[in-house]
Order: structure tokens, then sequence, then C-alpha cells
């Protein structure tokens, strides 16, 4: 019986292996097969010829090698083959599984699979290329899940379920309103968050009936999923879907962004790490146990050279392989700062504006001391990589833990300060008295670009659900009015906004706060929403339109923000109000005057007499504006964003 406590091992004299070369490589007429297990005393290689055969079609003894690898070189044309490898130590034989960073597996990712490279690319793939260089503050990110996107019975897309589902077009809802790919389009957003696609192992590949995972739970990090390709069986199949989805919304002007997990592996003592170098991959406790930030019963061991590089040649793997725009981490409290500026470091030669960013955060404690993790307010010493705000998120609804907390939206008070520290970026500013933002005692941004404000996410409840639930008393139309305050917030303040797919059309879980493995009825987007809430729709979409067109929402300097943005006097409690002054960073109006009220009743708020644009009164919003007015005295409708521009 293997003890899985590692106490006394010293995982930082293993030896370290520097190449280029690990894992299975395929070339014409012959194969090159490397693997890292310096603890092994014997590696067996066998090959399949299909993903379900029991019988190895030929068997290899691999040989050890340098800095602790153990190598195999085939001559003869192996594509198509399947493979796994079975390691022994001092403690007897492990399990027999793909090598750790197979880049093509067969189906449920138990045996790896021989690709000639080639064939995984869908036509003009040479083609590609990504979204148009921008400014991480010119983003609008949209987070989904594959599955969700499409799958309901009423998003007239054909593929339901599928990757290919996000490739279709002309697709539309019974009512007749654009979905998939065209809603995208039409809502504005520049950047598509992918919800895990990387192989996970709670779905069950084979299995026709109905299954879900968010996907958090990775099994093979540099494989896709194969529950969304239209045929698992094929390991090619997957790999090329993917690759049309990026095709797609690249050729219709969107960027893709992949979520990835690199803190912890869905399987633990049965993962393929332990299954190469027992202990190794995995972070321990004092007395020898895998420690737990995850909350899922193990840790990514970062800061240990060959686990930093398999973090990084993997993401660069996704890259240069998958053309994806960036990559956003789960629990990036957990990598240590080292790592992720590691990974800058190599996307940079692939192309220096893919963006980085992250939950700075861990989900329990952590034995790295936190000064080595690349937690929110560690995030100064991340080089060109964001945090998510939570101090926004927090600040406009409440605890995302507590069902029943209210924020600025549903009506609390004198906590102002929260709002305005995320709507400047998370920058120091002169004007936010930081011990009055009692989630963040100081700044934690170099620059707005590092801050990703956001209101709701795939996590917790949906930003509706939360408001039915914190103000139970609340009319659909007050409820309605807070959605749009949350939404005009987060799409003019600095930083990076991000959306919840569905938050435009008041997206609904039926409650559900953790649905990450709860059927399609809970998790889809139910389509016929866009229709019955399509004022919301079009209130977002001119939020964002709004946004495209005026770089003072957008400023990416820090020292800019301070000059150009001033939070003005005659504090009211549940009201913020500010100007962006002297045509902030080249925008065609001199100055712009926001305010937000979120109490449920009008307010009177003295300006400086002038011949103002109304750009956004009582909910509604017009980019181009809806009239002029001359005043000194605006009236903030109750719940609502008010917006004024001098021309």
């Amino acid at each position: 019986m293997r003890e899985w406590i590692f106490k006394d091992t010293d995982f930082d004299k293993f030896p370290i292996y520097n190449g280029d070369d690990l894992g299975v490589t395929w070339s014409e007429g012959s194969l090159s097969v490397r693997v890292w297990a310096p603890t092994a005393l014997g590696i067996i290689f066998r090959l399949y010829l299909s993903a379900e055969t029991e019988q190895a079609e030929k068997t290899f003894q691999m040989i050890p090698s340098e800095s602790g690898t153990w190598t195999t070189e085939l001559v003869g044309n192996y594509e198509r083959y399947f493979y796994t490898f079975q390691v022994r130590d001092e403690k007897g034989w492990l399990n027999e599984c793909p090598d750790i960073g197979a880049k093509a597996t067969g189906v449920n990712g138990l045996r790896g699979i021989i690709l000639n490279p080639s064939t995984t690319n869908p036509e003009n793939w040479e083609d590609d290329k990504r979204s148009p260089v921008i400014q991480p503050t010119d983003m609008v990110l949209y987070e989904l899940h594959v599955r969700d996107f499409s799958i309901s019975p009423d998003s007239g897309i054909a593929h339901k379920g599928k990757y290919l589902g996000l490739t279709e077009t002309g697709t539309t809802s019974p009512e007749g309103q654009s979905t998939g790919l065209d809603h995208l389009k039409e809502l504005g957003i520049t950047h598509v968050h992918l919800l895990p696609i990387a192989d996970f192992y709670t779905v069950d590949e084979t299995e026709s009936t109905p299954q879900y995972n968010w996907g958090y739970d990775p099994l093979n990090f540099n494989t896709p999923e194969g529950s969304y390709a239209s045929n698992p069986y094929d390991g090619s199949t997957r790999i090329k879907e993917v690759k049309q989805v990026v095709q797609a919304l690249h050729e219709n002007g969107l960027g893709v962004i992949m979520d990835v997990v690199y803190n912890h592996s869905g399987l633990i003592f049965d993962s393929w790490f332990n299954q190469f170098v027992p202990g190794y991959y995995y972070r321990q406790r004092a007395d020898g146990t895998l420690s737990d930030a995850s909350g899922c019963g193990n840790e990514l061991a970062s800061e240990r050279a060959m686990v930093r590089k398999f973090i990084v040649d993997s993401v660069a793997w996704w890259a240069a392989e998958y053309h994806f725009d960036g990559f956003r981490f789960d629990l990036m409290g957990i990598l240590d700062i080292e790592t992720m500026n590691q990974i800058r470091k190599r996307l940079d030669l692939i192309d220096k504006n893919i963006f980085i960013y992250g939950e700075g955060w861990t989900a329990a404690e952590s034995p790295l001391p936190e000064a080595f993790r690349a937690t929110k307010l560690n995030t100064p010493k991340l080089d060109r990589i964001a945090s998510f705000c939570d101090d926004m998120r927090d600040g406009l609804k409440g605890s995302p833990f507590n069902r029943y907390s209210i924020g600025f939206i549903s009506g609390l008070t004198l906590r102002e300060e929260k709002i305005k520290f995320a709507i400047i970026g998370a920058i120091e500013h002169p004007q936010i008295f930081y011990d009055y933002v009692d989630s963040s005692r100081r700044s934690w941004a170099n620059s707005p670009a590092q801050c990703v404000n956001y209101v709701s996410c795939h996590d917790n409840y949906t930003l509706f659900d939360k408001l039915q639930y914190s103000c139970p008393e609340a009319s659909m139309d007050e409820i309605d009015r807070m959605t749009r305050l949350a939404i005009g917030i987060l799409l003019t303040s600095q930083g990076v906004p991000f959306l919840h797919s569905g938050i435009e059309m008041h997206r609904t879980k039926g409650g559900h706060h953790d649905s990450y493995r709860s059927p399609d009825d809970v998790n889809q987007i139910e389509w016929s929403r866009k229709s019955e809430f399509f004022s919301l729709f079009n209130f977002t979409k001119n939020c964002i339109e709004l946004r495209r067109q005026h770089p003072a929402f957008r400023m990416s300097d820090k020292e800019m923000v301070r000059k150009k943005l001033s939070f003005l006097g005659n504090y009211i409690p549940g009201v913020i109000a500010y100007e962006l002054i002297e045509h902030a960073n080249g925008d065609q109006w001199k100055s712009i005057l926001l305010f937000f009220n979120g109490n449920n009743y009008s307010v009177e708020f003295e300006i400086q007499e002038k011949r103002w644009l109304i750009v956004a009164q009582n909910g509604e919003i017009q980019p181009h504006g809806m009239g002029h007015v001359v005043t000194n005295l605006v009236r903030l409708h109750p719940i609502s964003m008010m917006i004024l521009a001098e021309e």
C-alpha cells in the first residue's frame, strides 16, 4: 500500500531538465519519446491500436537519460497509434497513463494519441490572426461556457453544446433575435472568455446522456475537452474544432481568452503527475500531507522548477498552437509570482499583446508564504498581468457568499469609497480615502490595465438572482434599474470591464449559487429572455458603444487618470459623482460628468452651469446624446446613472 506523505522528501534536489522535447514527438518515419521521471527504476511505453483495446500492439522499455529523463526512439510510421506509459519506482508499479503534457488523447483522456500536427488544422489556419492590437483597457470581456451558450432548445444553434455551436452565424431565437456568435457581434464585446476547455475528468465522453461540469477539474492540461467535440473518439477532431472556434471568432473581429486551471488537478493520487514522480508536483504541509489552497484536495507546487516548466510550456503551447489572445488563471493566488512572470516572458516571444489576468486569491490557506504568491495585493509585482477586482464586485452588490447582503446598487450607503476605488482602476489616487476601502486598504494596481472590473461571473449567484434574494421586496422595475446601474458603472470605469454571459438579459439560474455540475435547465442561456428584456440588452449594447467611442473611459496610464479624473465635492450618501476633464485621453468631449445614484429616491446635485449634452439619464443611454440642457442643477432619478458631456 503506497503512502502519500512526503515529509522528508527534498524535492528541491531533484534534477532539472531544460530541453523542449518532453513528451511524444511525431515525425514522418520516426517517433521520439522523452519523459521526466527521476525517481523511476523502469518505464514501459506501450502502443495500442485504439483507445479501448486491452492488449498492447507494441511494448518498449525506456532507457534512462540526462537530468532525470527517460527516452526511446522508434523508427516507423506510428501516426494514429494510442500510447501509455507505466512507471516503476522503489515502491512498485504506478498506474498506466499518458504523459503529463499529452497534446492529443483518445476518449476520456486515458490514452495519448500520436498525430501528425498538420492534420489538426482547419482550412486556411495559417492565415488566422489574433484580434487587432489594443490596450487591455480597450477590451470588453464576455465570459461564457461552451455548453451553456448553445444548449437551450431556443438557441437556434444546430451544434448544441458543442465547440462548433460557437462558429455558427445566422442563428436566431423563436422571437427572431440573434443568438450565438451573431449576438456577441451585435452586443459589441471585444473578447470571448471561454470557461475551461482543457480536458477534464468528470464528464464521461462515452455517454450520450446529458452531463455537465464547468471544467475546473483538469485531467490532461494540454488537450481539449472531448465532450464538446462532435466526435470525442477521434483525437484530432477536438483539436481541429477548437481551432475552428478561434478562427471563426477572429474572422468576426473577436478575441478569444482561455480559462486555464494550473492551481490543482482533478485527480489527486491517481493524477498523471503522481504516476510519473509521486508527490513532486504538489505542495505539502509541514507534516508531509498534501496542502489544499484550491479547496479541491490539492495544489500544484508552481515554485518547483519542473512544475514551473510544465506550466510555462503548457500556456505557451496553447498560445502558439491555438492562437489564443489571452489567458485567465483560475485561483491565480495559488501560483507563485515568478512563475506568472515567466509565463509573461514566454508569451511575449509569441505576441506581446496576449492578455493575462486571474483571480488574485486562494480558496483556502497555502503553505507558500503570501509574499511569493500572485495574489491581488501582489499585483504590482506582476509584469502586465491583471487581477480581478472583487472590490467592484462586492461594492456593487454585496458579498457573493451571503445572499442577503446588499451593495451600492441595492441601497447600501456610506460605502461609496470602495466603488470609487474600482472606478479609478485600483491605482493610487489622491481623492480616495483608502481606510474606507475595507477590502483594499491600499492601491494594488500599477495601471488600470491591471484591474479587471466585474459584478458577476460563473461563480456564485447571477446578478439577477442575487438581487432577488437581497432585495425581496423590490419590483422587477427596481431590479432592472439596479442591473443597469451596475452595468453602467462597469462599462464607464477605468480598467478592463468583464461581463458574465446573459447579464444583458437578466440571466437566472433559478437561485442556484454553485451550479458547477447542475443540469442544463439551470445553466443554459435562455435566449427567449433576450426578447423579454430587449431594452436591457440595448442599454448594455449602448454602454459598450459609448466606451468604444470615447477613450476617456479607457485610460491606461495611472498619471493620466490622476490628472484627468476628479471626484466632485458635496458628498451625498448613496451618490458617486466625478468628472473626466480636458479631453481625457484625447477624447472629443472636453469634459464628461458622471453621476451614480444608488438611492431609491431622487437626488439633486449642483454643477457648473454650461450647455450639456445629455448622454444618459433615468435608465436610458444614447452614445450620441439625447438632447441638450443649460443648467446648474441636475436631478438624479432613483437607482440610475446620469452622464453629461461638454462638447
